[in-house]
């Protein structure tokens, strides 16, 4: 008489990483929708189909949740940004691809609001910091660096250019999100790289 084979049982580990994803996955949904403060964990447990139990196993509280799905969003715009600038042949190029990166990342549903209108309001500066270096800072500032190489004779203050360039990238990604057309914006950051980084 042949055996019938059981599923295979998943891990401890396993049920522990899908119940987190789980979380993370309803609370962004809810998150995107309707904002941290109008989402409630109730909504979330009921989501994602787990206990409370299960919520304030993982995460400490509501605000902790919704850093780690901060901070998902923000990964997901750093790999977008990489993905399109990564073989550009001079870095002006890569950093002009960049900018366009972050505003199609950007302009995708929900993540403006998440982490340039929510996460302000509701975590740390220090975290808030923590995601703008995450979602594109880093790579900005690093991109700018290897473009300024070709400018030996400049003393740039590049952290402070950094700065600037990126708040006003968090600025227009906003209006993009909001419905503006980009193709206005990313010819604004052609020109903004033409007068600081030699083409």
């Amino acid at each position: 008489m042949q055996k019938t084979l059981s599923p295979q049982r998943r891990s401890q580990g396993e049920r522990t990483d899908a119940t987190r994803a789980a979380l993370v996955s309803a609370a962004r949904a809810l998150f995107e929708a309707r904002g941290f403060a109008a989402t409630g964990t109730p909504e979330i447990v009921a989501a994602a189909n787990v206990t409370r139990g299960a919520l304030y196993h993982h995460f400490t509280d509501k605000t902790e949740l919704f850093h780690a799905v901060a901070r998902q969003v923000a990964q997901e715009v750093a790999d977008e940004i990489a993905q399109r600038s990564r073989h550009q042949p001079k870095p002006v190029d890569a950093l002009q691809a960049g900018a366009q990166a972050y505003f199609a990342a950007m302009a995708e549903a929900g993540r403006a609001r998440l982490l340039l209108l929510e996460a302000p309001a509701v975590l740390s500066a220090e975290q808030v910091l923590g995601l703008s270096d995450l979602a594109g800072f880093q790579a900005l500032q690093e991109g700018l660096q290897n473009a300024l190489k070709e400018r030996p004779e400049a003393v740039l203050p590049l952290r402070e250019l950094s700065v600037l360039l990126s708040a006003a990238f968090d600025r227009a990604a906003l209006a993009i999100a909001r419905g503006e057309p980009a193709e206005p914006y990313e010819r604004a950051v052609r020109l903004l790289l033409s007068r600081l980084v030699p083409v």
